[in-house]
């Protein structure tokens, strides 16, 4: 069967399946296990502890297994009570036959050991347990018809329908075997010491030589424990006694009995016993967090989550620095005029003493038209002033792109500040465009894009 822990994860699974109704939201201890530690396993089953906060889904689990159990144990007290109470009945006499007791005792167990291990390399890896299935049924042992009971009823029936399951009927069998056994094995003890018995032994067939060479077989693996065999002597003297025997010779025969019992019913049977319990552990049904529930849980654990701390801004576009040539220059304006006269000297771009070409104002088609002609003839570098006021539309950027590509020197641009009150030696500045931070921006990342160099202010 799956473990406790197993268990509750499947019946939480088929509940939620089934849009039960849990004393803790499962989206909610979802969410927080997604950051702790753990193997995806172990996350699923503290997952189903904390959604069954109130514990109703393990109580009634554990009502089912405490009931199964009990059964099992009821069963095996019964076996053993049963086994000793059939050899005290049959040890009654106070002459016993000895091999016809012995025969009582493990001729049946033997050859049902022997069809046990029959069956199981016959009916290697098939399923065996379907009528155990049916004879335990949880439906019987525990009554309800709320959805959490059939819930738990359905799984444990799909548990003993596994095929793994056979181990577990072999187990509980030789589990009852041994409770036979032991219950003989008290008897016997019990007996032996309450009472004096002597043994005899009779055949048609076996002759006294025939008898002794068997009893000598039979002994050998009792007498390698520590329990005495009758020698050839105690064998002839026992043959169709009908009185007592020498004490000496009745506690031989009792110590082959109950050694026999031993090693030919008991040990067979306990080893017989952990070989289906290794083999039941090893075949043993297993959570199967394959299945498209699990996996659904498990890729949202493993979901990176960035918090606020790890975001980066990607960084803003920064127009490059204007870099000045030797050539001519044209200082041109974008569609405003400038208060100051010599703008172009207000970012130190042009040297006082250096020659300029003031080409005036550019705004309509015809002021391109004849600024592209101009630029076609000479080969200088357009230093373009342009206003706070101006936008960067699409048409602005449009006339930015045909003088780039007129400008044989290239095209470089000044923004300038029109606001306050500036005289020859007074520095424009490029503040006004700083404080609207937006039309700032989206200049720089005009120019950005264009690789268009920007006089820096001073």
């Amino acid at each position: 069967m799956l473990s406790p822990q197993d268990q509750l994860t499947e019946l939480v699974r088929n509940l939620e399946s089934n849009n039960h109704v849990f004393a803790t939201d499962p989206l909610l201890v979802t969410e927080k296990l997604q950051n702790e530690d753990g193997s995806p396993k172990q996350k699923l089953h503290r997952r189903a502890k904390r959604i069954d906060s109130n514990g109703k889904l393990a109580k009634v689990l554990g009502k089912i297994d405490a009931r199964i159990k009990s059964i099992m144990v009821m069963m095996s007290v019964v076996w053993c009570v049963s086994g000793f109470l059939g050899l005290f009945t049959l040890l009654q006499a106070n002459v016993v036959n000895f091999f016809y007791v012995l025969v009582c005792l493990l001729g049946f167990h033997t050859l049902m050991l022997v069809g046990w291990l029959l069956l199981t390399f016959i009916n290697r890896g098939k399923q065996s347990a379907n009528w155990f299935a049916s004879l335990v049924s949880p439906s019987y042992l525990i009554r309800g018809k709320d959805d959490v009971t059939q819930a738990a009823v359905s799984l444990y029936e799909q548990q003993l329908e596994h095929s793994g399951m056979r181990w577990y009927l072999g187990k509980f069998s030789h589990q009852l075997w041994l409770a036979t056994l032991t219950g003989m094995l008290l008897a016997i003890i019990f007996l032996l010491v309450v009472r004096q018995y002597s043994f005899s032994w009779e055949s048609t067939l076996l002759s006294d030589n025939a008898l002794i060479g068997l009893t000598q077989t039979l002994g050998w693996l009792p007498s390698l424990v520590g329990f005495n065999v009758p020698d050839s002597a105690a064998i002839i003297q026992s043959r169709l006694v009908t009185d007592a025997l020498p004490l000496s010779v009745a506690r031989q025969w009792a110590s082959l009995l109950v050694g026999s019992l031993l090693m030919y019913g008991i040990v067979p049977r306990a080893i017989a016993w952990v070989f289906c319990a290794l083999m039941f552990r090893r075949k043993k049904m297993r959570l199967d967090i394959k299945l498209p529930y699990y996996q659904k849980i498990i890729s949202f654990w493993q979901r990176k989550v960035i918090d606020a701390d790890d975001f980066k801004e990607a960084p803003a576009p920064i127009a490059p620095k204007a870099e000045i040539s030797q050539a001519k220059k044209l200082v041109v304006l974008l569609e405003y005029p400038s208060a100051h006269q010599q703008w172009w000297r207000a970012g130190a771009a042009i040297e006082s003493n250096e020659a300029v070409e003031n080409f005036g104002i550019l705004d309509d088609r015809d002021d391109m038209a004849r600024l592209k002609d101009y630029l076609d003839r000479h080969p200088v570098q357009v230093l373009l002033g342009i206003h706070s006021k101006a936008l960067p539309d699409r048409g602005t950027l449009r006339k930015l792109d045909q003088i780039a590509t007129h400008a044989k020197h290239g095209l470089i641009v000044q923004l300038l500040d029109d606001d306050s009150d500036i005289d020859a030696d007074t520095e424009l500045t490029t503040e006004t465009y700083k404080n609207d931070n937006v039309r700032y921006q989206q200049w720089q990342t005009a120019l950005a894009e264009r690789q268009i160099g920007l006089v820096a202010s001073h």
